[in-house]
């Protein structure tokens, strides 16, 4: 299977998304997720899916070691509301939501607000962002921080909105489909290294894992992900040291809206530069994917960080976060 995908803000044309519809991941059929000897689990996202990345690192910090935060924002920013994600770095609200992840770790809706302190997190903006305000992703990292995170924050590259990697497809200013900017560096290096400590560079030749397919209806609620707007298939990478039984590092890598392999095919996970580093430091990378839906409203594919699939979306049982988690424990065992 070849490998390549993300996105998160309307800008397309319709005949680019015609077009991009038509996409699909190619080669291996869907399957049940293999149990691995996993020893670590961190997540990271793009937009819709930095927010969701945020949401499960939070809600479930026991179990994430880490997180990557890409062109998104604090913890429960949308309140509610699709909207809130441009006005939650009002002054006030940061505290707002600050009070309300203690009261929910007090309540035990989601894992203890102390699991955070000393987690490494990766938060990534481009000054040339014209969807996520630099103060909105400013108050994601003072979030954190707040709570004892060990952040490191990319926020110099003149990027507009989207994945930066070294093997993107567009300028690294640019705000477009399918929203894969290179502006001369390796985020996902530094990404690693601020999780792990150091990695070894990456394979810059013909992959050594297999990317596959598996059915994601088996770790939904109600075993229909299509009605959580989660795609029925997802994607997982697996270096064959993996497969072979070694212990390796769990990541969940979440595309971002208008990124799913429904409209991109694998070009998220070619591009992304995870893959690469996945074959030279025993990683595996889970890719959940969601998908455009009229019921739920959701029709740029987005995950869920504003509650389209019920107001419960930011804290423990939130229906993607429990299928994601129920993937996760999965391959772990």
């Amino acid at each position: 299977m070849t490998h390549r995908g993300f996105g998160h803000i309307a800008v397309a044309t319709a005949a680019a998304l015609a077009t991009l519809c038509l996409a699909a991941p190619a080669g291996a059929s869907s399957s049940a997720l293999p149990r691995l000897d996993i020893t670590g689990v961190y997540v990271a996202g793009v937009s819709s899916g930095g927010f969701m990345a945020t949401q499960l690192q939070v809600a479930y910090s026991a179990t994430f070691d880490g997180a990557g935060v890409i062109a998104a924002g604090p913890y429960d920013c949308g309140q509610g509301n699709v909207i809130e994600f441009a006005t939650c770095d009002i002054g006030a609200s940061l505290p707002t939501l600050e009070q309300q992840a203690v009261t929910w770790s007090n309540e035990g809706r989601i894992d203890p607000v102390s699991d955070l302190a000393g987690k490494p997190v990766y938060v990534y903006h481009g000054t040339a962002d014209p969807v996520v305000n630099a103060l909105v992703s400013a108050s994601g990292v003072d979030f954190y921080q707040h709570f004892g995170a060990n952040v490191e924050y990319h926020n110099s590259d003149p990027a507009g909105h989207g994945w930066p990697t070294p093997d993107g497809v567009l300028p690294c200013s640019l705000t477009s489909l399918p929203f894969l900017i290179n502006c001369g560096d390796d985020p996902e290096g530094e990404m690693l290294t601020q999780w792990l400590g150091s990695v070894n560079p990456p394979n810059t030749g013909t992959p050594k894992g297999t990317l596959s397919s598996f059915d994601q209806d088996p770790y939904a609620p109600g075993g229909n992900a299509p009605a959580l707007s989660m795609d029925k298939d997802g994607l997982l990478y697996t270096p064959p040291t993996c497969a072979s039984g070694a212990p390796c590092t769990l990541v969940v890598a979440l595309h971002g809206c208008l990124g799913g392999t429904y409209l991109l095919g694998d070009e998220f996970p070619e591009v992304a530069n995870l893959d690469t580093y996945a074959d030279t430091n025993h990683l595996v990378i889970l890719y959940p994917q969601a998908i455009a839906s009229v019921i739920p409203v959701n029709p740029e594919g987005c995950w869920d960080w504003w509650g389209y699939d019920g107001p419960n979306f930011a804290v423990k049982g939130a229906p993607q976060m429990v299928t994601i988690m129920n993937m996760v424990h999965a391959l772990s065992g």
